[in-house]
């Protein structure tokens, strides 16, 4: 009996639906949440199922070869601080520059043992909340360097100031300073290779993170998220402001836009620095540290600038776990007195979720805000199906009067987390991310009252607004949380 090209299609579509079923359930070892989601979507949409599984659904397998390391001399370098510092906080003989900071060595201690994050304690942070004055002192910073300067966006904008960061690049390379960019291909989509045309013409070096092309359209949801840039090995910058007029408030579709973003000095720069290379000799075709005498350039003695605590804790595909999910977990499970929370998205995962509402019903002050204007509204109705899940358990939530795009934790007004991880499931699992964990009362209370100037100006989420809303915004978000393991 013939059988037609037709049946041929649905069986074949059927046999590979399954087989991708089989591989979700048994191979990729995927939580049972997201597991039943794709099972679903490969089940009912067979053929759409099947290329969205192909693209979005799949386990990244990072080659590890080509997971850089940096040379061995600093490797060991390190991994004897790093052995030398566990030794100390288990046997409680580290040496707190502030002492009121020992109550949360077992904080300091899990970072260090999950993500490998040394604790350094001479630094000073500046912060910013306005993304014109970042920009200014970035610009100022990169306009004086004299070695190096290496850069990682998520995004960088073709705009104004987008072409004022470049061409700030470009005049120190011609100089002779060495310049490195590495930016996320889907986050700067838009953004033209043309834009650095000058700038590698001054002998400048541009890659591209995972960039489209044949044999990488598999990797399109994993994303680099991070934003570093590290200057002379000495000044470092961390946050979530990328590079674009849009972070200063000129997107009328999103304002007014309110972020957060660091500026450190002193030895957590090291790691930052660390970061971007790693993540550089893995993007680009460059073998590694082989110049003499680079390794003391990218690294130099590290200078007291301050008596800051921090840890610096990247997570992501290329690492062993949910490492910024876990610690602001472990930070949410030590609060005592107050947590707040800033995030442009809230699509957590049922432990984290969990852990919020256990603070809550444990007498501990928290607060959630987000934002009030979506940028990206299918996600933003998840996000808000979420707040009667914290207010049910005593969690306040306020919607910020704009695009609140600030990563911000605060915690008792001692710790206090940023970065550029979101709480959502994709910022814990999917992309590389990169927080920094503060120990200081007085840098923490200046969040506090940046927190605070922000929930003068917000909406307390009450339940009467909450249920008044329309029945239509109520029937979306229902239907697009049940994605929420997958977005």
């Amino acid at each position: 009996m013939d059988i037609s090209f037709f049946t041929l299609a649905i069986e074949t579509i059927t046999l590979v639906n399954f087989i991708f079923i089989i591989t979700a359930v048994f191979f990729e070892r995927k939580k049972p949440a997201s597991a039943a989601v794709w099972i679903m979507v490969l089940t009912f949409l067979p053929l759409v199922g099947f290329f969205l599984y192909l693209v979005f659904g799949r386990t990244l397998r990072l080659n590890k070869n080509r997971i850089f390391r940096l040379k061995k001399d600093y490797d060991d370098m390190y991994y004897e601080r790093l052995v030398e510092q566990r030794h100390l906080l288990d046997d409680r003989l580290f040496d707190f520059t502030d002492q009121s900071m020992k109550q949360y060595s077992d904080i300091i201690e899990m970072l260090l043992n999950t993500s490998r994050s040394i604790y350094s304690q001479d630094n000073d942070i500046t912060i910013f909340t306005d993304a014109k004055y970042k920009y200014d002192r970035l610009l100022k910073d990169i306009r004086k360097a004299t070695s190096s300067i290496h850069l990682l966006y998520y995004i960088i904008n073709n705009d104004r100031i987008g072409r004022r960061v470049v061409d700030a690049l470009t005049e120190k390379a011609k100089e002779g300073v060495e310049v490195r960019v590495l930016y996320d291909q889907i986050g700067s989509l838009l953004t033209p290779p043309s834009m650095f045309k000058e700038l590698r013409k001054a002998g400048g070096k541009v890659t591209r993170f995972f960039p489209l092309r044949f044999g990488t359209y598999l990797r399109l949801n994993f994303r680099n998220h991070r934003k570093i840039v590290v200057i002379d090995g000495k000044i470092g910058y961390i946050g979530g402001m990328n590079i674009g007029d849009e972070y200063m408030g000129l997107d009328k579709r999103k304002t007014p836009w309110r972020d957060t973003h660091l500026r450190m000095t002193g030895t957590s720069v090291r790691f930052l620095q660390e970061r971007f290379l790693k993540d550089w000799y893995y993007a680009s075709s460059e073998e590694g540290i082989n110049e003499a005498g680079a390794l003391q350039r990218y690294f130099p003695a590290a200078e007291a600038c301050g008596k800051t605590g921090v840890q610096v804790v990247s997570s992501g595909p290329d690492t062993c776990g949910e490492q910024n999910k876990r610690g602001l977990m472990k930070v949410i499970y030590s609060a005592r007195e107050t947590l707040y929370i800033q995030s442009p998205y809230f699509v957590p995962d049922d432990s984290f979720l969990e852990s919020l509402q256990i603070a809550a019903m444990s007498g501990v002050d928290v607060r959630v805000m987000l934002p009030s204007v979506p940028d990206k509204k299918f996600v933003y109705r998840v996000t808000t199906s979420y707040i009667r899940d914290l207010m049910d358990y005593g969690v306040k939530v306020y919607l910020y009067p704009g695009f609140l795009h600030a990563k911000m934790a605060v915690m008792d007004g001692r710790i206090s987390v940023m970065g550029t991880t979101n709480i959502d499931i994709r910022s814990f699992l999917l992309d590389f991310e990169i927080n920094t964990f503060v120990y200081d009362t007085d840098f923490s209370q200046k969040c506090l009252d940046i927190f605070k100037e922000d929930m003068s100006k917000s909406r307390l989420v009450t339940k009467e607004w909450y249920d008044d809303r329309g029945l239509w915004v109520k029937i979306q978000e229902r239907i697009f949380r049940l994605f929420s393991p997958i977005l």
